[in-house]
């Protein structure tokens, strides 16, 4: 079964607490022991030494180390301090037999020496210290500290105490033990509770998310998401927030380029249908027909430019469009351009402005700016009023050239200008004046200027004048160069 991500999420957290707290728990005891260790020795140090100061004291008393420990006073005090550090003190000549034993008789230490390695390294160092039987001494494992006695610089003996390590070690260490587990479970109940719902509260965006985008997935795009924090959840939520509003608005565009596909398509192609039906059925005379046939011809062109804008439109959105950079004279293109609405320009008696003048060389695509030039300037000349003007202006700025395309007339409203450049977008004027536009011209044109590295914009004073402006690179050296726009 998958596991989902809260489960891993939680189950993660809590193997990590729980084996740091494993290693704290081993680390803790360790360090227990050593210190139980080195307490041990300290302590046990610190009393034999004690214990060889009194047998120093009653030396220089005129006691003798081998008769007179039996004296009761003297047993008292030894035995006093091994009740006090929970261990067995005896007492030993400079050979290692045992003079005295704190233990009730009979005492094991009476019955052998010490080994001879044990005495040799107590008199090299003057003390001795160790945790193990003591040379074969002891059949367990104790802790033992010996110091010698001295009468002067001369060692006369030797005062050993041995305490039991096992079971004093294990006791400490059990107790230890305890405390610790019983924090243990304390801090991992805390933790794991603490842990789950950090885990959930964490998780619970992430499902969110995951149920907005299976609604993106049906369509439901007014979906959004509660955007709590600037966090990387937050920029993933306001991520797929405006991912959401971007396919809102995709769809609407969709949805409007195909409905504004069916009517541009629909219209010519019902004209068509009902004119050869007409012909063909006998309702359209025959001295009528050539008539009629002109139109039809004149619908398949417009649904041929529909197709070819179309197809063009689909390249330049998908980047194929190629460029094929040259150096060129704009002033050229529009020339030649204008010369091709001469009938139009002579029908409204047009007055051409702004073309007496050199060359201004561009860096861009002459088919391309061909199309930029042609949609202007029959956008300007069909909506420019009788006896107006067509002005073209120049200005070179750096490596940037701007290009204006103005007519006078009845200009457009400030609600239409953010709109003219949108796909099959008409301006109500426009729907009476042109009827072979499909309303992507504009729309082209910003496409290819984009295309180039330039901008376009629209200025616009109601009943004076439109201009279209935009950018391309400047030419100067002839220079060509291909690229592909990614």
């Amino acid at each position: 079964m998958q596991k989902s991500i809260f489960t891993k999420y939680f189950s993660l957290c809590a193997t990590l607490v729980f084996v740091s707290i494993t290693i704290l728990g081993t680390v803790f005891l360790i360090f227990a022991s050593q210190f139980f260790k080195t307490d041990k020795y300290r302590l046990l140090e610190s009393n034999v030494k004690r214990a060889a100061e009194i047998i120093e004291d009653y030396e220089r008393r005129g006691f003798t180390l081998g008769g007179d420990l039996e004296l009761g006073y003297f047993k008292n005090s030894l035995r006093a301090l091994s009740e006090a550090i929970d261990a067995s003190v005896f007492v030993t000549d400079s050979t290692g037999a045992s003079l005295f034993c704190t233990e009730a008789p009979p005492c094991f230490h009476m019955e052998q020496p010490v080994p001879a390695d044990i005495i040799s390294a107590l008199a090299e160092r003057d003390s001795y210290s160790e945790l193990g039987t003591l040379g074969g001494f002891y059949g367990d494992r104790y802790y033992t500290v010996a110091v010698p006695v001295k009468l002067g610089s001369q060692d006369i003996g030797y005062v050993f105490a041995s305490s039991h390590a096992s079971s004093q070690q294990q006791s400490f260490l059990d107790e230890m033990l305890k405390l610790f587990l019983v924090s243990a479970v304390v801090v991992l109940a805390v933790t794991f509770v603490a842990v789950y719902f950090i885990s959930l509260q964490m998780v619970r965006p992430l499902r969110q998310m995951s149920e907005a985008a299976q609604k993106f997935g049906r369509g439901e795009l007014d979906t959004r998401l509660e955007v709590t924090g600037y966090d990387e959840i937050g920029q993933l939520a306001m991520a797929l927030n405006n991912m959401a509003q971007s396919l809102s608005t995709l769809e609407v565009t969709r949805r409007s380029f195909v409905a504004n596909v069916s009517h541009e398509l629909r219209t010519p192609m019902t004209s068509i249908a009902g004119f050869v039906d007409g012909i063909l059925d006998g309702t359209i005379p025959p001295e009528k027909q050539p008539y009629y046939l002109r139109i039809v011809s004149d619908e398949v062109k417009r649904l041929s430019r529909l197709v070819r804008t179309m197809l063009n439109l689909s390249r330049l959105e998908a980047g194929e469009m190629q460029v094929n950079r040259a150096n060129i004279n704009i002033v050229d293109i529009i020339c030649q351009t204008v010369f091709s609405f001469e009938q139009p320009i002579e029908k409204k008696r047009l007055e051409i402005r702004g073309l007496d003048r050199g060359k201004v060389m561009v860096d861009a695509d002459p088919d391309l700016m061909h199309q930029v030039i042609y949609n202007l300037t029959e956008n300007a000349v069909k909506f420019a009023n009788e006896g107006g003007y067509l002005a073209f202006d120049f200005a070179v700025a750096g490596s940037r050239t701007r290009i204006s395309v103005k007519n006078s007339g009845s200009g457009l409203s400030k609600e239409e200008i953010p709109k003219v450049f949108d796909r099959f977008y008409k301006t109500d004027r426009s729907r009476g004046l042109d009827k072979n536009g499909v309303g992507l011209g504009l729309y082209i044109v910003r496409s290819i200027v984009a295309l180039h590295g330039g901008e376009i914009a629209v200025r616009s004073v109601e009943g004076e004048y439109t201009e279209f402006l935009f950018t391309v690179p400047s030419g100067g050296e002839h220079k060509t160069g291909n690229f592909k726009k990614n």
